[in-house]
């Protein structure tokens, strides 16, 4: 029970009091001056919830101070660069530079804002989860891929391990899930010095139906105190000293971690000493999606391995030697081209050549390429950690048949090399921008510099692009064209005269013979759990994030070829 309080006079009749006031339950006497007595019902609860609340509005005042800070930071910036880009339009390493500043500024800034957005929409209660099928592996190489920029720029030593997982495959929300990691991984690369070390696990377990996924993150940055620690979890709460005084942040990140946690049934503990570092251990419960694995095509075959990590090694000898195929580790690539000359000598054709993440000496392309003119019809596996965006064009011209991203997993290894040798070609489908010559897309989109964008990134594609301003203008431009004239349909949802929930739904039921069958997707800013939700019940197909993230729409469109 909270306080309550209640003034007598002289006479000992009650002048004034509060409502909840029991004068059975009086704990406290205070004499005030003319006679008059103050008498207090209750416990501390009412002032202890009076001085957290206090606290937490002083915590909410002192982080919009440093949100205005944090907000005009990379938005000067973005300005500034723009405006020093439009001056030196003819020197292009200037305008390149500018570019690549203004793109860094856009990406902070945006994470600044989706904290804001996602600590707001968790405390409105208004938090919904997805149940995704998705790849651990995928996972965690996009996740380091987005993060290698920042561990490499402050030159850490950064290992991943993923040897203790007994389910690939996975339900739960991945887009949560990347953001739990990232902040806590992001968080380590601020925290810790120059050169310093940060070593990530994950671990999958088995559990009944389903499986536990266990993260940590530690590193031997600076560490915590005791007094901070206590509050890490507090919404707004940022370290205050002068070593930390140049990391921004909203410090809603540890706040977003622990509640997107506990809404997935996890928890998330931290150990932290200042001096020492800081190790960070989540624990989620997720659902396993049920795969076979068929590798009968694999028994038998012959592969050589072109690996030079020792502990890399010894998964494709009991990866392959599970799936009963012959697996010979060569450390060089002219053990390579000795080992094809002696198995053709023999008689027993090599079936293909995995390239690994340690080659020895020599770039692993140029090593492919070398490969693929000797042999032109040997299968090549590229399996790396690096980002394959960057390489896809020099990769499928150096011969890669597939690219199979690390960590190392038995089911992504044995179901790639199986799609190779049954002649499923993954690498146009999977990589770089699709060819979609002959092709109609719908554009709907009433944002004049949006609908510019898009079109520009879409008529990379070789597509023929209509556009549509509103949900009406799409209804009548798909009622207008014969049935099959559109490939795809992308649909914004806040539109002026009808929405795109409206117009898909218009779309889907107008009784045309492609009406059930056209891909639509949704293309918006409404980017939360729900706003998915309600695309799908709309009848939409899918759904991407705004601002447009070009390599996500290329995903989209290729599975359109």
């Amino acid at each position: 029970m909270g306080r309550a309080y209640a003034v007598l006079d002289g006479a000992g009749k009650i002048v004034t009091q509060t409502a909840a006031f029991r004068p059975e339950a009086v704990t406290e006497e205070v004499p005030l001056s003319g006679g008059f007595r103050l008498l207090i019902t209750g416990s501390d609860e009412l002032q202890q919830q009076l001085d957290e609340a206090q606290a937490e509005n002083r915590a909410k005042e002192t982080f919009l101070s440093n949100m205005s800070h944090d907000i005009r930071t990379p938005m000067n910036a973005i300005v500034g660069m723009t405006a020093l880009a439009k001056r030196h339009m003819d020197e292009r390493e200037r305008v390149v530079d500018a570019l690549g500043k203004i793109e860094v500024a856009s990406s902070h800034l945006l994470s600044l804002i989706n904290d804001v957005l996602d600590i707001s929409r968790i405390n409105a209660g208004r938090l919904v989860l997805n149940a995704d099928r998705f790849a651990l592996n995928d996972l965690i190489h996009d996740m380091v891929i987005m993060l290698r920029p920042q561990i490499q720029k402050r030159h850490h030593h950064f290992t991943l391990t993923a040897d203790e997982v007994e389910a690939e495959v996975l339900r739960g929300d991945v887009l949560r899930l990347r953001q739990i990691f990232v902040n806590i991984i992001s968080n380590a690369v601020k925290y810790t010095g120059d050169g310093g070390e940060i070593a990530v696990t994950f671990a999958v377990r088995r559990e009944g139906n389903g499986c536990r996924l266990r993260f940590e993150c530690s590193d031997n940055g600076m560490g915590m105190s005791k007094e901070f620690l206590e509050r890490i979890f507090v919404p707004f709460e940022r370290v205050k000293s002068s070593t930390h005084a140049k990391v921004e942040g909203t410090g809603l990140g540890m706040s977003i971690v622990k509640r997107l946690t506990e809404a997935a049934g996890g928890t998330v503990e931290i150990w932290s000493e200042q001096g020492k570092g800081t190790r960070v251990t989540v624990s989620l419960p997720l659902g396993v999606e049920p795969v076979e694995l068929q590798t009968a095509a694999l028994r038998g075959q012959r592969w050589l391995v072109l690996e030079g990590d020792p502990t890399l090694q010894q998964k494709y000898r009991t990866f392959l030697g599970e799936a009963q195929v012959d697996c010979r580790l060569v450390q060089s690539p002219s053990e390579i081209l000795a080992a094809i000359t002696d198995a053709e000598f023999r008689g027993e054709a090599v079936s293909g050549v995995i390239l690994g993440s340690v080659c020895g000496e020599g770039d692993p392309l140029n090593i492919a390429s070398y490969l693929h003119k000797a042999h032109p019809r040997l299968p090549l596996v590229y399996i790396s950690g690096e980002n394959w965006e960057e390489m896809a064009y020099r990769g499928r011209h150096s011969g890669i048949s597939r690219f199979i991203p690390l960590p190392l997993f038995r089911l992504t290894l044995l179901q790639g090399l199986t799609e190779v040798i049954q002649g499923s070609d993954g690498m146009g489908q999977d990589y770089g921008t699709p060819d979609l010559t002959g092709k109609r897309l719908l554009l709907v989109e009433d944002n004049m510099i949006n609908r510019e964008i898009a079109l520009e990134i879409l008529r990379t594609t070789g597509a023929q692009i209509d556009t549509a301003e509103d949900g009406q203008q799409a209804v009548d431009a798909y009622e207008a064209q014969p049935e099959g004239t559109y490939t795809a349909i992308l649909m914004d949802v806040q539109m002026p005269v009808m929405d795109g929930y409206a117009a898909t739904r218009a779309i889907r039921g107008s009784g045309r013979a492609d009406a059930e069958t056209i891909p639509i997707y949704a293309m918006t800013a409404n980017t939360f759990a729900e706003d998915i939700a309600k695309s799908r019940e709309a009848g939409m197909n899918g759904h991407l994030a705004k601002p447009i993230d070009m390599e996500v729409l290329m995903q989209v469109l290729r599975k359109l070829c």
